[in-house]
């Protein structure tokens, strides 16, 4: 979307081990853009009208939650979009939103089927307002949210717990996106079976399926990189892909792309692995 005006800004400090960060769009023509599995849920606020995704053959919601997804997509635009969007951690958008992440693998859901007032409410004051008051609004309830949550003497502890286990997890996924499920159940002293019921939920897709996730927006993010743009045997390798054919499957598969084509791709750029966010 080469006429597009895309801004980030950061949550406050209080909000950071859950949010990602916000992002502000603007579109005043029609576009066209190719979006690849980002690995994180989102809530989105449209003030003008919703981006229609073709591959789920429908628009998306003045309020809309966006779920996991784990394939390539178009976002359209009729030229007259202006959003605001919420970036959760891989993690954590179930603290928020009142809802296993994994009901909403590969779907895109209106907000208002949450049944949540308060979200509703939420939603009309940030259409209604600009970006900053709109931020702003946005961060009161999710701080309001977080509160209530983690303040809920029943279920504090395992909440607690569960989000650092599957916290680590997703780090160590980011640090070294080869490691073996069985080996990130021990790490969180779960059997497998357990931690994959834990992740599931808090991250909307199994462990096996988000490390592949990770390992492509490393790749994304490592081919973004001009100054140091290696090999694309080196990026398969840095990106935990045990050989460059594995890369190839994996990245037609996320992408509809070879490797090659999409390190020429303008909208490559990793959102995973983005310093910014």
């Amino acid at each position: 979307m080469n006429d597009v005006r895309f801004t980030l800004h950061a949550p406050c400090h209080a909000l950071r081990p859950y949010i990602r960060y916000y992002y502000t769009m603007r579109c005043d023509r029609p576009a066209n853009a190719l979006t690849f599995p980002v690995g994180c849920m989102q809530l989105l606020f449209h003030r003008r009208t919703p981006l229609y995704v073709p591959e789920l053959n429908a628009s998306q919601h003045p309020l809309t939650v966006s779920g996991q997804t784990d394939f390539a997509a178009h976002l359209r635009s009729d030229g007259n979009t202006e959003m605001i969007a919420v970036v959760f951690r891989p993690h954590t958008s179930s603290l928020f939103l009142g809802i296993p992440s994994s009901e909403l693998y590969d779907r895109e859901i209106d907000g208002r089927d949450l049944d949540n007032r308060s979200l509703d409410e939420l939603a009309v004051r940030t259409i209604e307002s600009d970006d900053g008051h709109g931020i702003a609004a946005v961060e009161k309830w999710l701080l309001r949210q977080a509160a209530a949550t983690l303040s809920d003497s029943s279920r504090h502890d395992i909440t607690a717990l569960n989000l650092d286990r599957i916290d680590k997890a997703v780090r160590t996924l980011f640090a070294a996106p080869q490691t073996t499920v069985g080996q990130l159940a021990r790490d969180a002293c779960l059997c497998m079976k357990q931690f994959e019921r834990i992740f599931n939920a808090l991250v909307g897709m199994n462990p096996k399926q988000y490390a592949g996730i990770v390992r492509f927006q490393r790749a994304l993010a490592l081919m973004s990189d001009r100054s140091h743009m290696p090999s694309l045997a080196a990026a398969a390798h840095a990106s935990g892909y045990s050989d460059q054919s594995h890369f190839t499957r994996e990245c037609r598969r996320l992408s509809g792309y070879t490797p090659a084509a999409l390190s020429r791709v303008a909208y490559r750029n990793s959102s995973l692995f983005d310093d910014r966010a």
